[in-house]
């Protein structure tokens, strides 16, 4: 009897240990929450498709266009480096003396706030690659003090910079051809889920705002770990 008593206490030690960190996880990401799902942006498709000899309508929504960019460390970002990741997306450049301060510290709240969450990343992409080489991309992550193990500051062709900023994120911003004339400059920061979908926008520059982008990455996580558990 003692034995078997002290066997179901190392089980229950055991269950306790692999359940901990999902439970500490979920409380907190739901913390301080009303939850609701978060809606989808941008243009979106009907596709039709036939099961077991039934027609299946379902809705196909705009995903994020593969890219190919450098970040500050001479590292190659692409579409796939965000594979199972949320990530938050801005466009900025470094000599940029109103809004882009002002969204760097915005965004490196966000960060701070979610330290340690390995499903989340950061992508900023500058829109003056002429003057923002990769070493002047990394002294400005230096100088913003930024953890750049899952925040990318990218550069690369511009026509490509400017074409996924429009087509891509939908940065609110006049139309252009990325030539040597354009130029972006928008405080928008966009929120992607896993599968690449728009699900926000928010300014970088207003606090409140940021609060709600924090709450909604929150929702975001929320709804992967609850789509584990059907």
């Amino acid at each position: 009897m003692e034995k078997n008593s002290s066997s179901l206490l190392k089980f229950s030690i055991l269950a306790a240990l692999l359940i901990a960190p999902a439970t500490f996880y979920f409380m907190f990401v739901t913390s301080g929450m009303n939850y609701t799902s978060l809606n989808y942006y941008g243009p979106k498709d009907v596709e039709k498709t036939m099961v077991d000899g039934e027609e299946v309508i379902d809705t196909v929504y705009h995903s994020i266009p593969d890219f190919s960019f450098t970040d500050q460390n001479g590292n190659t970002v692409n579409g796939a480096s965000f594979d199972s990741k949320v990530y938050v997306a801005d466009f900025f450049f470094t000599s940029c003396q109103s809004i882009c301060p002002i969204m760097t510290s915005e965004m490196l709240r966000v960060q701070q706030h979610f330290e340690g969450v390995k499903e989340l990343a950061f992508l900023s992409h500058t829109v003056d690659p002429e003057t923002d080489s990769l070493e002047v991309l990394k002294a400005y992550q230096i100088d913003k003090n930024t953890d750049e193990s899952n925040w990318h500051f990218v550069t690369g062709n511009k026509a490509e910079l400017y074409e996924i900023a429009r087509r891509g994120y939908f940065v609110p911003v006049e139309d252009g051809d990325g030539g040597p004339e354009d130029f972006i400059h928008s405080p928008m920061l966009m929120l992607i889920d896993k599968e690449k979908h728009i699900r926000g926008f928010y300014d970088g520059t207003n606090s409140e705002q940021v609060d709600k982008l924090i709450e909604d990455i929150r929702k975001l996580l929320t709804d992967y770990v609850m789509s584990k558990k059907r």
